[in-house]
């Protein structure tokens, strides 16, 4: 009896064990898109601010009222509100400079939200302003798109 029943129970794992592996690989494989994608998000959005296209740079963000940026002591809500405080404060290519996203940790939360960990520099004639940020992005129909953005600057 006791050896019909290992036999039972091994039977049952050796049938379990390939879509057990399917699963977990196939959640991988999924884990890996999504970061691959918001990779894509972050990097085009670097080129465009490197070309001087804060509107390229804003299609990152959800165009949604909900959007939020924090930085320093400021909250910006709303996408339009945050495009209008980059205009503001990066008038012209010098105040711009080139953006560099690095040290980039980005972990997928569930099937439509990841949270994005990184490090941002400016190179400019001037200075090379420098920071973190955390993101959090949500699959929106356009894809996916950063909702809320806190960023700070390190002491000059």
């Amino acid at each position: 009896m006791k050896s019909r029943w290992l036999l039972l129970v091994s039977s049952l794992l050796f049938l379990f064990v390939p879509f057990t592996r399917s699963d977990s690989s196939e959640k991988e494989d999924s884990k890996d898109a999504v970061i691959a994608e918001i990779r894509a998000v972050l990097s085009a959005q670097q080129e465009a601010w490197n070309h001087g296209d804060i509107d390229g740079f804003m299609n990152g963000y959800a165009r949604a009222e909900t959007t939020v940026f924090v930085s320093g002591d400021e909250v910006t809500r709303g996408w339009q509100t945050v495009r209008d405080r980059y205009l503001r404060k990066y008038s012209d290519r010098a105040k711009m400079g080139t953006l560099t996203f690095s040290d980039l940790e980005i972990e997928p939360l569930g099937p439509d939200s990841a949270v994005v960990l990184g490090r941002w520099e400016l190179k400019r004639a001037n200075d090379n302003p420098h920071g973190h940020f955390t993101l959090i992005f949500r699959r929106t129909p356009d894809g996916w798109r950063i909702v809320h953005d806190h960023t700070s600057a390190a002491a000059p």
